[in-house]
């Protein structure tokens, strides 16, 4: 049930297919007094090997609809349980931008406000409207606007009030203020405005920088695909770090650093922080300092460093094996403690 394909079975497994099968599944494991699991793609997610003693309750939902609004903008308005790239190509196909930058992220659409789901220059924050959820504490049905959930780096109110997983607001469908338009958001990603052949802040095709974002995510092993072990992996392992400005210089200057909202802050790659502190790609297979970590079953990405992968019959111990070592490395070299991006449950590092 998880793109990493790891972690012992759940006490009890419920499939929602409808809204109203959801709010009644997390009713009754609630009046129970039953821990929630909560599971859409399984794609941010490292289950322990002993499992979820509670009830893990699968995000099935379906329900795509864009709603015009006026003045060139519609409301593409998403069941929690929708494929969140296929989300991104619905809205394309009905010739609305904004999305497309996120093109390929693994998922449902309903996970994408938790924890503000970003890539190349673009995130959720930029054109959610509002995110209906079920209430698990006040027992009713909430609309949370963009200003409710008040955004952040890789954080929203949903995930600031999760306790192991298992969030007080529950998401039942999203809603996204597009642009009718066939021209993309401006482009913000130095590496996607090169590859699209244009000047960072401009514009593109939006089906050509979906075609384009899915290329670049593809050769880093970060489009899911059965076939590929490099995309076996919760994605992005480590969120990049933001830290005091002083903080680079003690880095080597060709450290890569960018600008945040918060003063005096900038934001660091984890990537780069990663393969500087010795742990390239594939780290942890055969003919590695790291092969006896996890002894090859785990690995390091051959295409990505901020990748923790599968490698066919790997462990939840194994990942976090490499997880371990990677973060212990990191903060040894650099003196920075990388945090993990995905769920641990039941585990820790």
């Amino acid at each position: 049930m998880t793109t990493t394909a790891v972690g012992g079975e759940a006490a009890r497994t419920v499939t929602a297919s409808t809204e109203a099968e959801l709010i009644a599944a997390i009713t009754a494991a609630d009046n129970a007094g039953e821990d929630i699991l909560f599971i859409g793609g399984g794609s941010n997610l490292v289950i322990s090997d002993e499992g979820y003693p509670g009830t893990a309750i699968r995000i099935a939902t379906s329900g795509l609809v864009a709603e015009e609004q006026g003045g060139g903008l519609a409301l593409l308005r998403a069941a929690a349980g929708e494929n969140w790239d296929a989300t991104v190509e619905y809205s394309l196909a009905e010739g609305l931008s904004g999305l497309e930058a996120l093109s390929g992220i693994p998922g449902c659409a309903g996970a994408t406000p938790v924890q503000n789901v970003g890539a190349y220059g673009a995130d959720v924050s930029q054109t959610l409207a509002w995110a209906r959820v079920w209430d698990r504490s006040a027992q009713e049905i909430l609309q949370l606007s963009k200003e409710d959930l008040a955004f952040a780096y890789r954080d929203s109110l949903i995930k600031r009030t999760s306790t192991h997983g298992s969030p007080r607001y529950v998401v039942l469908e999203a809603a996204f203020l597009l642009q009718q338009s066939n021209e993309s958001a401006p482009i913000r990603y130095a590496e996607l405005a090169r590859r699209l052949g244009v000047e960072a802040g401009q514009n593109a095709d939006a089906a050509l920088v979906r075609q384009t974002v899915l290329e670049l995510r593809r050769s880093k092993g970060m489009v899911y695909d059965p076939q590929d072990t490099d995309s076996h992996s919760t994605g992005s392992f480590f969120t990049n770090p933001i830290v005091e400005a002083e903080t680079l210089a003690r880095l080597p200057q060709n450290a890569p650093n960018y600008p945040v909202e918060q003063g005096g802050m900038v934001k660091l790659s984890a990537a780069w922080l990663i393969d500087q502190a010795g742990f390239g790609k594939g780290y942890g297979l055969e003919g590695t300092d790291g092969f006896h970590l996890a002894g090859g079953r785990a690995s390091l990405s051959t295409k990505h460093t901020l990748a923790i992968t599968n490698r066919g019959t790997a462990t939840a111990a194994d990942i976090l094996a490499i997880a371990r070592a990677v973060r212990a490395g990191v903060a040894e070299r650099f003196g920075i403690t990388l945090v993990n991006e995905p769920l641990l449950i039941g585990v820790q590092l």
